[in-house]
């Protein structure tokens, strides 16, 4: 029997975290912790975006969005999952970190992937909506109605949402369910 491969796995081999740290701290990559990226944020704990992608289900082709992108990691594995023939838009507030994603990120050959500086005041990308996925690497504290809006039908978002990961599936018709998947500690949504 063959054993089934697991996109996200294969995703975390092709693009190594490494390679998304300040050289500081890149003798640490393969600890299972949050690691600093200056600014008070972090690149995740990679269990924690592991667990985030499961959910996720992205699949070739999907148009994607990635927010709070930070060093970069995250937007270069979604792309990875993507494939070319999808696209991911990564968007990240601290002015220094995009210009340190977007370098990261350029190292993968990735083109179908790219960082955006996310304007003070608007979540999301919304220009670019809707999205067959959307990926938020921090913590808000209800669940952002901009964010849903951006969501196109059928779609999932992982956020999140006062220290419990929560899932929302927008349905085809447009309805949406919500549900929760333990507990985890992020930077602040801002």
């Amino acid at each position: 029997m063959t054993g089934r491969v697991d996109p996200v796995l294969d995703a975390f081999a092709a693009i190594p975290r490494e390679g998304f740290l300040p050289p500081v701290e890149r003798g640490y990559a393969g600890f299972d912790e949050p690691l600093s990226i200056g600014h008070g944020q972090t690149n995740s704990q990679p269990r924690t975006v592991a667990d985030m992608l499961h959910l996720l289900q992205v699949a070739p082709g999907h148009k994607v969005l990635d927010v709070g992108s930070g060093s970069g990691w995250t937007t270069a594995l979604l792309a990875h999952l993507t494939g070319p023939e999808g696209s991911v838009v990564g968007v990240e507030l601290e002015p220094s970190l995009v210009r340190f994603g977007r370098r990261n990120l350029a190292a993968t050959d990735q083109p179908w992937a790219r960082i955006e500086k996310a304007k003070p005041g608007v979540l999301g990308w919304p220009r670019q909506a809707a999205y067959d996925r959307i990926l938020v690497s921090a913590e808000a504290e209800a669940l952002p109605s901009e964010l849903m809006d951006q969501l196109a039908a059928p779609s999932r978002m992982v956020i999140p949402v006062a220290g419990r990961m929560t899932l929302a599936e927008r349905s085809a018709t447009g309805e949406a369910r919500l549900s929760t998947h333990g507990w985890y500690r992020f930077v602040p949504l801002r």
